[in-house]
């Protein structure tokens, strides 16, 4: 028996070994006594499992296997639950066993009978639940099932579909109100006067230029001021908030959580335990604001959609993103985004080892937006980034989400605190170190700066916005746009 468990299971079952066995000694018999009886049994011996071999390859049943989530996206550490229907395409009888492939993170695949026995019209279904601790998007399945001839001498076990992408997007954490805002209504709207010029006793009108419409002409006020007179426009405006995500891996290179590239047996992000916490809170700060109806816009260090390179996003090219639908495409983006830039490619040639299309994706990424795949680093947070914040200026809040950042490019982003309302950042780094310098350049600009950590709350550091007093952040935000000088 023990040599009969070393012997391969996937080409013969132990009873087609039998018979190869007892076909060779068969041969070997007939060959010592001389007897042709012996010779056609060992033939016929011989001949059995190998055409049961052939044929468990060659006549594969065809099965339609339909795969669906339950939520179709899930975020981590929530289920969700998998629904499974097979059916057999072409005649054919016997139980089969199946097995769904899973990624190693989930624990042992299930196994189920093929057909079950509640099968109806030729359909088996199956449910099982899937829970992952990680972001990222992760191949549930092929079905693999072991087929066997009639005989039960040859086994072939084969995939009978490609299997489906599982996206786990990274959950919110639950943020506390803060004066981030600013003033709003209680609709999530906020009104804003459009003034050229208006009168003092009448700021509701201005005078009138070619083109207005006469409709708008305000009688009163022109008889008034002895000249045409048109009611000012007042419109309400959907809140608007800007989000920078940092996503260079030499912002995050340093500290002694940055461990990079560390790639599980089934995820290949590359990506640190500082980048996941930044993830983690513009995952929650997009909620958080969305919750209070503000449209969204997310970019990238160097003025790009933040999204370009992830291969969950469902439009890598977008960029602003209102309602329930723009937070969903916020979480999936962010699925399976990771650190990019200088450095990187070590990460990419490492990967390659495991899949050789990730290079092919570089290349139609660098196609696509004109730009390396590895950025220059002298061109972050350059003119692109402040002409697409100058495009809102004033809008709405500017929320920054920065790795670790040099006296430099501290410098390089401090005007951009002039082009939103307010001004917030969130710059994580080794608290080994000291970047005082550099987070105080930020906040002479008119930048609220609260330094974090991979360990640290993120309740709290959204909390630390309000303390010292908003109205003081938004005074320097003034100063800097009333043409006070940024350090450099």
């Amino acid at each position: 028996m023990a040599l009969m468990d070393r012997l391969p299971k996937h080409l013969f079952t132990t009873r087609g070994w039998g018979l190869l066995a007892a076909g060779a000694i068969s041969l070997g018999s007939a060959y010592v006594m001389g007897r042709r009886d012996l010779l056609s049994l060992a033939v016929l011996l011989l001949l059995l499992p190998l055409v049961a071999l052939a044929g468990v390859r060659v006549l594969k049943p065809k099965f339609q296997v339909y795969r669906e989530f339950n939520p179709s996206t899930v975020e981590t550490s929530s289920t969700t639950t998998v629904r499974l229907a097979v059916a057999r395409t072409n005649y054919s009888t016997g139980h089969v066993i199946m097995e769904e492939q899973l990624p190693p993170r989930f624990g042992e695949p299930p196994a189920f009978r093929f057909p079950a026995r509640s099968a109806s019209g030729g359909t088996s279904r199956y449910e099982y639940h899937l829970r992952s601790g990680k972001r990222g998007q992760f191949r549930i399945g092929p079905v693999t099932a072991e087929f066997s001839d009639p005989f039960g001498l040859s086994l072939r076990r084969h995939a009978i579909d490609d299997g489906d992408l599982l996206t786990v997007t990274p959950a919110a954490v639950e943020l506390p109100v803060t004066g981030l805002a600013g003033a709003r209504g209680n609709d999530g709207v906020t009104a804003t006067r459009i003034r050229a010029n208006p009168s003092d006793d009448d700021i509701m009108t201005r005078e009138y230029r070619h083109g207005d419409p006469m409709r708008r002409v305000h009688w009163a006020a022109t008889a008034r001021h002895g000249q045409l007179m048109v009611r000012q426009e007042e419109s309400v405006t959907t809140p608007e908030a800007t989000l920078i995500l940092d996503q260079r891996f030499s912002a995050f290179a340093t500290g002694a959580g940055s461990v990079f590239g560390a790639h599980d047996e089934d995820s290949d992000l590359v990506t640190s335990p500082d980048f996941e916490w930044i993830v983690t809170a513009a995952m929650s700060v997009a909620a958080h604001l969305s919750e209070r109806n503000y449209s969204l816009r997310v970019l990238d260090a160097f003025g790009a959609p933040a999204f370009l390179r992830s291969r969950s996003a469902p439009d890598p090219d977008a960029e602003e993103f209102s309602g329930a639908g723009g937070l969903q495409a916020i979480a999936e983006g962010l699925a399976a985004i990771e650190l990019s830039g200088p450095r990187h490619a070590r990460a990419e040639h490492h990967r390659a080892d495991h899949s050789g299309s990730d290079h092919r994706r570089a290349g139609h990424l660098e196609a696509r937006t004109g730009q390396a795949f590895t950025e220059a680093p002298d061109s972050v947070f350059d003119d692109r980034l402040m002409d697409k914040l100058a495009a809102h200026r004033l809008r709405g809040p500017l929320l920054a989400l920065l790795g670790t950042l040099s006296p430099a490019e501290a410098r390089a982003l401090a005007p951009a605190a002039a082009y939103g309302a307010n001004a917030f950042a969130l710059v994580i780094g080794d608290p080994s170190r000291s970047n005082e310098d550099t987070l105080e350049i930020l906040r002479r600009a008119g930048w609220r700066v609260a330094p974090v950590t991979a360990k640290s709350q993120l309740a709290s550091a959204w909390s630390a916005f309000d303390e010292g007093g908003i109205v003081a952040a938004a005074g320097a935000a003034m100063d800097v746009r009333r043409g006070a000088a940024v350090p450099r």
